[in-house]
């Protein structure tokens, strides 16, 4: 099984720090983000992944090739040109990921105890097209899904709006936590180019594809993407 672990972007939230540094490289009590996604991965039996770079790209590939502690098979995909997004950014990526069957897409700045091995049991007991991390808590836009944890649509609470792809009789909102596991068949279903995002992709394929969410609530879940959730991290990820 293989893994990609989103790590291109600017992380204009976690400001002063990413100013000379990638997001990647922030520090959770000794350890950095990838650091600690390449564990977590790991303790799933993931050990051959691929990160995607663009912001100071170089300090992350040096950091990888300084730690070989890692244990761990790192690639690398190249978006120094243009940062594409998660959509984009898994499509770069395609040559790598599409002949493992099947496997997990993670931001890195997401930081949780979710079980992922019991998150892959239920992505393989339907072959679904993905299955997508999500949590019972507050945010501004959320996922939505039928009674059967299918994937339906997405609103945003704060501007009202919303984008129903697949019709039920009740719509259930999740937070997405930013973790998926992916049939390679995604890579010939999407038609998007360029930069954009996957979520995006999923409500176009939602209301002919099953898409479902893997309701995580109760697992230790930290976005670490800003000063204030890097501090809550420390706390929550000795």
């Amino acid at each position: 099984m293989k893994a990609m672990i989103l790590a291109a972007g600017l992380g204009t939230r976690l400001r002063p720090f990413t100013d000379n540094h990638p997001k990647a490289l922030a520090v959770v009590n000794g350890k950095t983000l990838l650091q600690r996604n390449i564990e977590y991965l790991h303790l799933s039996g993931i050990t051959n992944m691929i990160v995607n770079v663009h912001h100071f790209a170089q300090q992350i590939i040096d950091f990888v090739n300084d730690n070989r502690e890692l244990k761990s098979l790192v690639s690398f995909s190249d978006e120094t040109d243009e940062v594409l997004e998660t959509g984009g950014g898994l499509m770069r990526a395609a040559w790598f990921l599409k002949d493992s069957n099947p496997f997990v897409l993670m931001n890195v700045d997401i930081l949780t105890d979710m079980n992922l091995e019991q998150m892959l049991q239920r992505h393989k007991s339907g072959n679904y097209l993905a299955t997508l991390a999500v949590s019972d808590r507050a945010t501004s836009r959320y996922l939505l899904f039928d009674e059967r944890d299918v994937l339906c649509g997405w609103r945003n609470v704060k501007t009202g709006e919303e984008v129903i792809r697949r019709k039920a009789d009740n719509y259930y909102q999740k937070a997405f936590t930013g973790i998926h596991i992916l049939s390679p068949d995604i890579f010939s279903l999407i038609n998007r180019k360029g930069k954009f995002s996957i979520i995006d992709s999923y409500l176009d394929l939602a209301d002919g594809h099953v898409i479902i969410g893997y309701d995580h609530t109760g697992s230790r879940f930290c976005d670490a993407g800003t000063p204030q959730s890097l501090l809550r991290a420390s706390q929550m990820f000795p």
